[in-house]
């Protein structure tokens, strides 16, 4: 789930440019205000629409508001390399391919979540991208004909670039990020699939490899736990 926010620094490093996109009237006025501190000023702004995926809705958003947690099942099932971690500042990331920074759960209510990350993309040859990012997900939940629950989703991501030769490069180059931005988004959805595909297939084997893991949060092991009704 924490490949949202590579999701970011990919849009950044591309830099793309879009029409400025109007964030969800159902976030409260609190979060509303400290979200726009970065999509009022944003350079880049992308969505994303993504195809239904089968998931078990409690699981989807108990990994969603474990971020921590839900890096250590991906990576203990080899689907994604991203780490996060609590530190005295907060959730800090490294999403393995230069991407790190502060990441923040903003709000969490029904159907959406809304992350605020900090940080910094680091490249090899050109200089660092620092700056901020916006990421809104929105999820519904709809039932099949068989009654296997699939989940929609749509990814909503704001970039404000702190480096200026950055930020007017992504006012020149908008079908090559949103390029990037689909082909992100799409490579988090599979993630979001697969990761579900492999906990409703296999509860058990999962929660194995997870558990086999040495620094995994084990309150947040033992809640995964109860919600997959293992022994």
């Amino acid at each position: 789930m924490s490949a949202v926010v590579a999701l970011l620094l990919v849009l950044a490093a591309g830099a793309e440019s879009s029409g400025s996109l109007a964030l969800p009237q159902r976030i409260p006025p609190a979060e509303r205000m400290k979200l726009r501190e970065v999509t009022d000023a944003a350079s880049l702004s992308a969505r994303v629409e993504a195809p239904a995926f089968p998931a078990r809705r409690d699981v989807f958003e108990y990994l969603l508001d474990h971020l921590e947690f839900a890096t250590h099942v991906t990576r203990a099932l080899r689907l994604a390399r991203y780490k996060i971690w609590h530190t005295a500042d907060g959730l800090f990331l490294d999403d393995g391919w230069g991407a790190k920074g502060r990441l923040e759960l903003v709000h969490a209510g029904s159907g959406i979540r809304a992350m605020l990350a900090r940080g910094t993309f680091e490249q090899r040859i050109l200089p660092d991208i620092r700056g901020e990012a916006v990421v809104i997900i929105e999820y519904t939940l709809r039932e099949e004909v068989r009654g296997r629950s699939e989940i929609t989703t749509a990814v909503s991501a704001y970039v404000k670039i702190d480096n200026p030769m950055f930020a007017l490069a992504g006012r020149l180059a908008s079908t090559v990020a949103a390029d990037k931005a689909d082909l992100e988004a799409r490579r988090l959805v599979r993630v979001f699939a697969r990761t579900s595909r492999a906990v409703e297939d296999n509860p058990a084997e999962v929660y194995d490899k997870i558990r086999q893991r040495p620094d995994v949060p084990r309150d947040d092991l033992e809640g995964f736990r109860r919600l997959l009704g293992l022994p």
